[in-house]
């Protein structure tokens, strides 16, 4: 069984003398930074000129200087931008601040398993990324809790990377809940194959076949969304707090047995060989190369999905629904 570490297998105190620079303020960069300055550690931010987040970041009492400044004053730069921008952030603004002793962080692997960064050998590598979006990373630790979070080392110059990244953990509150080491290659590869084959593109698929057979067979929309779109969060709620054993445990048994006998007839062996093809597809480079190149291009095919599914009935019929719901109006 895997190991967890937590908070007496870090140490906070390497970082104390260090600056770290959280390139991005979005969902993750302001709960790194945020969480980075409550545990004593000093953080600048480094923005593009210009950027709407300049003057959160400011009022939120940290440092604010642009990608290139914060890059040069920084003993650890935290890229957290999104994947198609930090190639080009980093060859511009990054890289030429780069000096032995330095470290190089990110929270997702992707530009560096697959190529897109290549890091000089003098400088450490690592990861760490909490397996949770920002607002909760940042959430949990004011609450004095955390969010698990892995960590990976994919180049050690100083001797010290993995102590480093455990520390950077322990800074953002991964390890009160717990940090699991794994390698770039393989947090990329099993990332990008959970979001596509379950997380978005399979449960995407799988609410969008279920609402639309159901309305097609004459079933009211409102009742579709609720039986295939809604519930999904409560079942999830079930499987995240105690797993399959403990979701069917909450379910009624007519649930229960329909899940046994229906749920082989959706995913059968052929599901299985096209998610082993989405796979080889991720671990050859393919979906990165689309990827780069659906970027490059201006993201035409995006735009037009997500035109398209924001014209579907299942979300027509979810907006003025969820309108109705009262935990979800804000003030």
């Amino acid at each position: 069984m895997a190991q967890l570490f937590y908070d007496s297998d870090a140490d906070l105190s390497l970082l104390q003398d260090k600056t770290v620079a959280i390139i991005g303020y979005g969902s993750q960069g302001h709960a790194h930074a945020l969480n980075l300055k409550d545990s004593g550690i000093d953080v600048v931010v480094g923005l593009y000129e210009g950027s709407r987040s300049a003057d959160k970041a400011s009022k939120d009492g940290l440092e604010v200087l642009n990608v290139a400044n914060a890059s040069a004053k920084a003993d650890w730069i935290m890229v957290l931008l999104p994947d198609e921008f930090q190639k080009d952030v980093y060859e511009r603004e990054i890289a030429q601040h780069l000096s032995p002793g330095k470290v190089l962080s990110f929270a997702h692997g992707f530009n560096i398993r697959f190529g897109l960064i290549k890091p000089p050998a003098f400088v450490d590598v690592v990861m760490i990324a909490p397996k949770g979006p920002g607002h909760t990373v940042r959430w949990e630790y004011q609450n004095g809790q955390g969010v698990p979070a892995l960590f990976a080392i994919e180049q050690d110059s100083s001797g010290q990377a993995r102590k480093l990244a455990m520390a950077y953990a322990k800074g953002i509150g991964g390890t009160r809940a717990g940090i699991l080491e794994t390698n770039f290659k393989e947090e990329t590869e099993t990332d990008l194959f959970g979001e596509q084959a379950v997380l978005c593109g399979g449960l995407s698929e799988l609410v969008k076949a279920g609402f639309e057979t159901l309305v097609d067979a004459g079933y009211q929309p409102e009742l579709a969304y609720f039986e295939c779109l809604h519930e999904v969060k409560l079942i999830v709620d079930l499987m995240v707090k105690g797993g399959l054993t403990a979701m069917r445990d909450s379910i009624s048994n007519t649930a229960e047995y329909g899940d046994y006998v229906s749920g082989p007839r959706l995913i059968t062996s052929d599901t299985k060989a096209e998610m082993r093809k989405i796979l080889s597809d991720i671990q050859d480079g393919t979906f990165a190369n689309n990827f780069v190149a659906e970027c490059e291009a201006g993201k035409p095919e995006m735009k037009k999905c997500r035109d398209r599914d924001a014209s579907l009935p299942i979300e027509k019929v979810g907006k003025s629904l969820r309108s109705m719901f009262s935990w979800l109006k804000t003030n």
